[in-house]
C-alpha cells in the first residue's frame, strides 16, 4: 500500500512519534504514527512454481487474505503490557547503512520462540505469497541471496495442516540485526466516504499519477549516485521540484492529473494519503478500493511532532484519533498544519486487497513495512515487544516513508474500527529477531546462540 503506502503512531510519543515520521505503506505506506510513507511496487513474480492462488476481492472483514488470525480480543481495545525477550548486548556500528554494515547476532532458537500454530499458518501463507519475489529481488540489506529462499518457498507450499510452527522451526534461524532494539508502530486500511463524480459534499480531489511527474534514477547518471531517485517536472530544458501540497490544493495540478474519485473530507483524505491506500464508500454504498501509486518527490514531514511541539495536543490527545479531532475543530489552521506536509500522494485504483510494497496483497495482523536496506522484503520477523497485540511472527511485505533504520517496523491491521483504533495508538518498543534461512549464520562466519557480531559478506 502503502506504500502501500499507512500512517503509523504511537501512543503518547506513539502517533506522535510516528506522524512526526511517517506507510503508503501501505507505501511510501507508503502510511502510520504518521504511517508509511510510499514507494513505488515492482509488479508481482510471473513464476509459476511459487505463486499462490490470487487472492479474491476482500470484502468487510478485517482479514481479507490468507488464514485468519487475531492478537486482539472482542470488544473494546485494551492494551496488554508484555515483557519482551532480552536482545544481546552489542555495540552497533555507527551510521551503519544496511544491515550488513550494521552486523548481525544469533538469535533464540526458533523452536523457542512464542510463535502460535495460528499466527504460524499466517505468516506462513503470508511468506509463501512472498516467495517469488524474495527469491526475483536484490537483498539490499546483504544479508541474502535469492537462492538462499528456494529450499524454505519449496517447503512452504507443501506445510501440512497443524504443521506451520514446525516449518519454521526446521527452515529458518533467528538472527539480531544491530542491537536488535525495535519500535514498531501500525497503520491500517482506512474507509472513508466518497464519490466517483464531483457532488455536492464531495469536494476533496482524489488524483491519479500526473502525466508530468518524471521519475529520474541517478544512478543512471553516476555511480557515485547508485540508488538515489528523485521525482520532479520539466519546466523548459531543467528538472525543478514537483507541485508541493499547498500548490496542488490551490489546483495547479487541473489538466495535468487525472481525478480518480472526490472526498468528503480533507483531514480523511490526508490521512488516506498517510496509510497508502483504503476504501472509498460511495453514495450508494459500493466499495471502491485505491492504492498507493506515487507521490511528488517532496519531502515527509509528520504533523503529530509539529503539533505536539508547539503545545497544540493535551496529554492523552496524540493518538491518531486525537490529531483527527483537533484538525476537524480548527479547520483553518489545520489546513495550515497539514500543508507543512509537502509529500503528496497519488492513488491508483485496486480491483482486490490492498498491497504492499513487493506488489503482493498484504494482510491484517499478519503483514509489516520495514526498512529493506535492513530486512529482506518478504522475510518472516519475530517481535518481541512491551506490548501482547503487537507480539508474534510478522511478514515485511511493504514499506513506509517514515520506516527508516534497523528494527524498525510498521505492522497492518487491516481495516475497520478495531483496526483504526489498534494502529492509531499503536507505539510498541522490545526486541526484533529476523527470521532468515538456514544457513546464513554459517555463511557469515556466526555459530551458537550467543555467536559474534559479524558482517554478512555482500554477494
Amino acid at each position: 500500500m502503502r506504500t502501500v503506502r499507512g500512517l503509523r503512531t504511537a501512543a503518547t510519543v506513539a502517533l506522535s512519534l510516528s506522524l512526526a515520521a511517517c506507510a503508503g505503506h501501505i507505501v511510501p505506506p507508503g502510511a502510520s504514527g504518521d504511517y508509511t510513507g510510499g514507494a513505488s511496487r515492482p509488479a508481482p513474480s510471473q513464476r509459476p512454481e511459487f505463486r499462490p492462488d490470487r487472492p479474491r476481492p476482500a470484502g468487510p472483514s478485517v482479514q481479507p487474505n490468507g488464514p485468519s488470525v487475531s492478537r486482539v480480543g472482542p470488544g473494546p481495545v485494551q492494551i496488554i503490557p508484555a515483557t519482551p525477550l532480552p536482545a544481546t548486548p552489542v555495540i552497533a556500528p555507527a551510521g551503519a547503512a544496511t544491515a550488513a554494515q550494521a552486523g548481525v547476532l544469533a538469535g533464540p532458537p526458533v523452536a523457542a520462540l512464542p510463535i502460535t500454530e495460528p499466527q504460524a499458518e499466517a505468516a506462513r501463507a503470508a511468506f509463501l505469497l512472498s516467495c517469488p519475489g524474495l527469491m526475483r529481488r536484490t537483498d539490499s540489506s546483504g544479508l541474502t541471496q535469492g537462492a538462499d529462499w528456494q529450499p524454505a518457498c519449496q517447503a512452504a507450499a507443501n506445510v501440512q495442516r497443524g504443521g506451520a510452527r514446525d516449518f519454521f522451526v526446521r527452515y529458518f534461524e533467528a538472527v539480531q540485526v544491530g542491537d536488535g532494539r525495535s519500535l514498531a508502530t501500525g497503520y491500517y486500511e482506512p474507509e472513508i466516504a466518497g464519490s466517483r463524480d464531483r457532488r455536492s459534499g464531495y469536494e476533496v480531489p482524489i488524483y491519479a499519477r500526473p502525466r508530468d511527474l518524471i521519475d529520474v534514477d541517478l544512478g543512471a547518471f553516476s555511480t557515485a549516485l547508485k540508488g538515489k531517485k528523485v521525482r520532479g517536472k520539466v519546466q523548459g530544458t531543467n528538472l525543478v521540484p514537483y507541485d508541493d501540497r499547498t500548490a496542488i490544493e490551490e489546483g495547479s495540478l487541473e489538466g495535468r492529473a487525472p481525478v480518480l474519485a472526490w472526498g468528503a473530507d480533507p483531514v480523511e483524505v490526508f490521512f488516506l494519503q498517510i496509510q497508502g491506500s483504503g476504501r472509498l464508500r460511495l453514495p450508494g454504498g459500493d466499495i471502491m478500493r485505491v492504492g498507493y501509486d506515487t507521490q511528488n518527490g517532496r519531502d515527509y514531514t509528520g504533523i503529530g511532532a509539529l503539533m505536539k511541539s508547539r503545545g497544540l495536543l493535551a496529554p492523552g490527545q496524540t493518538s491518531m484519533q486525537g490529531i483527527v479531532a483537533w484538525l476537524h475543530a480548527h479547520p483553518e489552521e489545520g489546513r495550515a498544519i497539514m500543508r507543512e506536509n509537502k509529500s503528496f500522494v497519488f492513488f491508483r485504483e485496486l480491483d482486490g486487497a490492498p498491497q504492499g510494497a513487493m506488489g503482493y496483497a498484504v494482510t491484517g495482523q499478519v503483514s509489516a513495512a520495514a526498512d529493506p536496506k535492513f530486512v529482506p522484503l518478504g522475510a518472516p520477523v519475530f517481535l518481541s515487544m512491551d506490548r501482547q497485540d503487537a507480539t508474534g511472527l510478522w511478514v515485511a511485505q511493504d514499506t513506509g516513508g517514515a520506516i527508516k533504520g534497523a528494527n524498525r517496523f510498521d505492522t497492518f491491521w487491516g481495516a475497520g474500527e478495531t483496526a483504526r483504533t489498534v494502529a492509531g495508538g499503536m507505539s510498541a518498543r522490545g526486541t526484533a529477531f529476523l527470521l532468515l534461512p538456514v544457513g546464513t549464520l554459517a555463511r557469515a562466519g556466526i555459530v551458537g546462540a550467543n555467536g559474534t557480531a559479524g558482517a554478512i559478506p555482500q554477494p
